[in-house]
């Protein structure tokens, strides 16, 4: 039997609450076994509403599941989005604290700032590539809300795909001044110094400029629409690393620059 209408805002309030508190919670499928993925962005839209309502601002959006490993692995054929809010937002060679976090991980992206509207359906990688201004180096720090780091695709979705904090080089690269093209850029996360991960553009579904591309058209089966002026961080190019306090965290991507910050207790 479906979820009720009544139960979103239910579930909704106690994924805020958890990442509010700092505290784990159980799957939102151990208790409904059957829930999609259709009604888990229903439960995101929900959470979205509450933080809008305590004050705060979307200041972007983020992809998840954006390889094809990833995606093999959960069995889907897109990937997911969630949404960015002001106090996820991390200057580049900023502080953030082990405290503000239930289990963190850390990964290394490009973020495209869009100069022009995009509205789907079938907005494709070229169009993309012509309304994208600028492109920069980004890491951002994931931290799920369920026990152990663990759940489904629809429990992630609902929990605004593990949104946290997003970190944003200082430097803002015109796309159109790229040597290369996003898919060939390599990318590097050093830890204290120690190389942790790397890969390059083509790991985020094939083209960074895809994932911007699928969003646009997923949002568009709300009616809703990219604008000019929005971020959106594509999706990690490295695998994801726990973070500890007394890290200090750099992301190096080819042409982009770097990214930084570290943790304290």
């Amino acid at each position: 039997m479906a979820v009720k209408v009544r139960h979103y805002r239910k579930f909704a309030e106690l994924l805020n609450e958890a990442e509010y508190e700092k505290r784990e919670i159980t799957r939102i499928t151990e208790d409904i076994l059957d829930l999609s993925v259709e009604e888990s962005y229903k439960i995101q839209k929900e959470l979205i509403k509450i933080k809008i309502n305590s004050g705060h601002r979307i200041i972007g959006s983020k992809m998840g599941l954006t390889s094809q490993t990833k995606m093999t692995q959960m069995n889907v054929k897109e990937p997911i989005y969630g949404y960015l809010f002001d106090y996820m937002f991390v200057p580049s060679g900023g502080v953030v604290h082990l405290s503000e976090f239930i289990h963190p991980k850390v990964e290394v992206e490009i973020a495209f700032i869009l100069g022009e509207d995009l509205e789907g359906p079938n907005v494709t990688r070229t169009q993309v590539l012509s309304a994208t201004k600028y492109v920069a180096p980004a890491l951002e720090i994931i931290d799920s809300r369920y026990k152990d780091f663990k759940f489904t695709l629809p429990d992630v979705v609902a929990d605004n795909a593990s949104s946290s904090r997003v970190v944003i080089g200082s430097t803002l690269t015109p796309i159109h001044t790229l040597k290369i093209d996003l898919d060939l850029i390599g990318a590097a996360l050093y830890i204290n110094g120690e190389l942790k991960a790397c890969g390059a553009g083509a790991a985020v579904f094939n083209h960074p400029a895809n994932s911007a591309a699928a969003l646009a058209n997923m949002l568009a089966r709300k009616g809703e629409r990219l604008k000019a002026g929005d971020m959106i961080l594509t999706g990690g190019i490295t695998e994801a690393i726990n973070l500890t306090a007394g890290d200090t965290v750099i992301g190096q991507l080819d042409q982009l620059g770097d990214v930084s910050f570290s943790v304290k207790e």
